[in-house]
């Protein structure tokens, strides 16, 4: 889709809504061979940019009419052998979606992303996790799309399962002010409150987005020991706003980046995306708290972000293998050694890695 939704559409009012309608022409058309030749590039891409882990959060599953394939999970297995082939690893983050929202069944290319019922959803993470299960290099987790693609009843027995096997949990939260009203009008509740009640929040638990939250939802996220998985670059692309990444500091909330739409593939944008973002929103600088050393940085702090608490938040206990900077890159050119990390964070591109 890079470079497909940039213009006018024919409607003239451009925003999340009319973006997802071009992405779903899209994804109506994908074939299992087609998924893996894209996924190779986008994670050669990622690769490239010093990228050694992804978290795929996965919901293309079906035929176009939503039949299942005969190998029903043969979309995530080609996902994972792109992965593996480019030399990341890989959290597959089964998607569990179905319906369009409130008493509306999915239509046009939501077919493919939607289950029956959630038993049905969920042996085919019971049938992932069993095939990957000694691969150290592979991760499997559940994803309750958001709100509005699953009924609030499907959200217990999802946080059960997922704690009994210890997954991680990613979900789309309050990315959108349409998603909250929804969710008031149908529960009576905002999104985060609605998943403390049902008792989806916890340390394996991943917000993705979190962009319109009141005070209390990140103390709700803080307490939990939660992640927001911030996505600046596809955030801004797609005009969700800018989350206050302060309140959900001071709640305690943890941090890590996604790429999500692939609008363009550069993780250190996304992580000074987390700083630079905050001081538009606060007309102010250097924001993020460093953390609790008196001498670490934001950059330290960043790049801890990007490295260690990525890879906890996808499931795995360390950041993975090693990365080499390009110390003869032009961005680094004059640069003191001891701001050299500084650099990279807030001024270098991909060319600084190897």
């Amino acid at each position: 889709m890079r470079g497909a939704a940039q213009r006018p559409g024919p409607v003239g009012c451009d925003d999340f809504w009319s973006w997802r309608e071009a992405m779903y022409s899209l994804a109506a058309r994908l074939d299992p061979a087609q998924m893996y030749r894209i996924a190779r590039v986008a994670y050669a891409e990622m690769h490239a940019a010093g990228v050694r882990t992804v978290g795929e959060f996965h919901y293309l599953h079906h035929q176009p009419d939503g039949t299942p394939y005969d190998d029903r999970t043969c979309m995530s297995d080609a996902l994972i052998r792109a992965a593996r082939d480019e030399g990341l690893r890989i959290a597959l983050l089964r998607v569990i979606y179905t319906r369009a929202g409130e008493a509306r069944p999915p239509a046009g290319a939501q077919r493919r992303f939607s289950d029956p019922s959630l038993d049905t959803a969920l042996a085919d993470v019971d049938s992932l996790r069993a095939r990957y299960q000694h691969d150290d290099d592979v991760r499997i987790g559940v994803a309750p799309h958001s709100v509005r693609a699953l009924p609030p009843a499907w959200l217990a027995p999802i946080a059960a399962y997922a704690h009994q096997h210890k997954l991680p949990i990613h979900m789309h939260v309050a990315e959108q002010t349409d998603e909250i009203a929804a969710c008031l009008a149908e529960t009576g509740k905002r999104p985060v409150e609605l998943l403390h009640h049902h008792g989806v929040l916890g340390p394996r638990f991943v917000a993705v987005h979190a962009t319109h939250l009141l005070a209390h939802e990140a103390t709700m996220l803080g307490a939990a020991r939660a992640f927001v998985c911030l996505c600046p670059t596809t955030e801004r692309d797609l005009g969700d706003g800018l989350p206050n990444i302060s309140a959900l500091d001071a709640a305690g909330v943890r941090f890590c980046v996604g790429i999500d739409s692939h609008v363009i593939t550069a993780p250190l944008e996304e992580l000074r995306g987390i700083e630079l973002g905050e001081r538009l929103r606060s007309q102010r600088r250097v924001v993020l708290a460093a953390g609790t050393s008196a001498t670490s940085t934001p950059a330290q702090r960043l790049w801890h972000i990007g490295s260690h608490q990525g890879a906890q938040a996808c499931g795995f206990a360390d950041a993975g293998s090693e990365i080499t900077i390009n110390d003869k890159a032009l961005s680094l050119q004059l640069v003191a050694p001891d701001q050299w990390l500084d650099a990279v964070v807030f001024g270098a591109q991909n060319d600084v890695f190897v």
